[in-house]
């Protein structure tokens, strides 16, 4: 198998599966006990946490363990909301936010009177910093916008975003699901107040993630019942899950640079390949602003789930930019944001590498693409029309 869907998951390392094995069957005990082998666990804890805060330029006591990206986005938004109901009820995010950011808003929007404002992106992705300045709004609590984009992996100014809510005494939020061990982050330097990120995403474990949260800001506890996680997240810790993401985030900042470096040529050879031989396609997302892994293209006349059935059965995964593969008819939220019309959005494959990515991979990769385009567009009678009015 070729496997180019790393922005879905990743393989967990095997040096973080040999960090975690202890902590299921030697260190098993409750962090929360007070005997030698729970003070193990508590130990391990607390190791993890300064290893990911350190990625971030944060302090340990203020990274909190979640269950994932999607816990600690809703975390971000709605305990945020309840903390600071007194001073105003609007938010601002944007139109290509993950599903975890734009659900949660709507169900601020709809069951606790928040209002919401959906700032436009350009045709590259990138949010558009002059609405966002318009959008704020004397009640405006939080700002919250991703790192950088799930599907078509363009990076957004999150620096200036963070000056812009910082001049206005606004809490930023930042999803960095994507953006955690890929491209470097400091929270002091952006001025972000939160930052999400899950595990599975960086080879670590699925199941774990964690929100930053700056000393100083007020969350409401998300989850009642215990004192774990200094109160804000009450449930006995995922011992192994936390041990392996603190090995995973040293491991991603270890190797950043070398690593990064090398999917980004891939990354360039396969974008550049894909363009130059494939008619009629197109890519989406910043052509630099973007994730050194993540390739986002669009081919007309055809269907991208179509697209992916065929690359599985040439032994490739990777995923479409369309959502018919979740039963929806509607194209992706973000192709539409950027512009796209709905034929084009929903002919769009996404290949994300890792490093273990070759080029021969790619090359092989690029081959079957242009086969099965090639295919599928002799089937289409949309293409068909085309070349005849081509005069083909």
């Amino acid at each position: 198998m070729i496997y180019l869907d790393n922005a879905a998951t990743t393989r967990t390392a095997p040096e973080v599966v040999e960090a975690m094995l202890p902590y299921f069957s030697e260190y098993y005990g409750n962090p929360s006990s007070i005997y030698e082998i729970a003070g193990k666990s508590k130990e391990a804890i607390t190791r993890a946490r300064e290893q990911i805060a350190q990625v971030i330029g944060a302090r340990p006591e203020e990274i909190y363990f979640t269950a994932g990206g999607t816990e600690a986005d809703n975390w971000a938004l709605v305990a945020t909301y309840e903390a600071y109901a007194s001073k105003g009820n609007h938010i601002i995010t944007t139109k290509i936010e993950h599903h975890a950011i734009l659900h949660t808003c709507e169900y601020l929007e709809k069951q606790r009177g928040a209002k919401v404002t959906y700032v436009d992106v350009d045709e590259n992705g990138i949010v558009k910093l002059d609405d966002l300045q318009k959008a704020i709004t004397p009640e405006t609590i939080l700002i919250s916008v991703m790192t950088a984009n799930n599907e078509i992996g363009t990076v957004q100014p999150v620096e200036e975003i963070g000056r812009i809510a910082r001049e206005h005494n606004i809490l930023f939020h930042t999803d960095a699901v994507q953006a955690f061990g890929q491209i470097p982050l400091n929270v002091d330097d952006c001025h972000i107040d939160m930052l999400s990120s899950s595990g599975h995403k960086i080879n670590g474990p699925k199941g774990i993630g964690f929100l930053y949260i700056r000393k100083g800001v007020k969350s409401r506890s998300f989850i009642h019942g215990g004192a774990q996680e200094r109160k804000r997240r009450a449930g006995t810790e995922n011992v192994p899950g936390i041990v392996g993401y603190g090995a995973a985030a040293k491991l991603a900042a270890d190797t950043m640079k070398e690593r990064t470096a090398k999917e980004a040529e891939l990354r360039d050879h396969l974008i550049h390949r894909i363009l130059t031989e494939v008619p009629h396609s197109r890519l989406n997302g910043d052509a630099v602003k973007r994730l050194p892994n993540n390739c986002n293209i669009s081919f007309e006349f055809i269907e991208g789930e179509s697209l992916l059935i065929m690359l599985d059965m040439k032994g490739i995964a990777a995923s479409s930019g369309s959502a018919c593969t979740s039963g929806s008819l509607d194209p992706s939220h973000v192709l539409l944001a950027i512009g796209l019309p709905h034929e084009i959005a929903h002919g769009s494959l996404r290949l994300t590498l890792g490093a273990e990515t070759t080029k021969e991979e790619i090359d092989f990769t690029v081959d079957q693409i242009k086969e099965i385009v090639a295919r599928l567009r002799s089937m289409s009678p949309l293409y068909e029309d085309f070349l005849k009015k081509q005069g083909k």
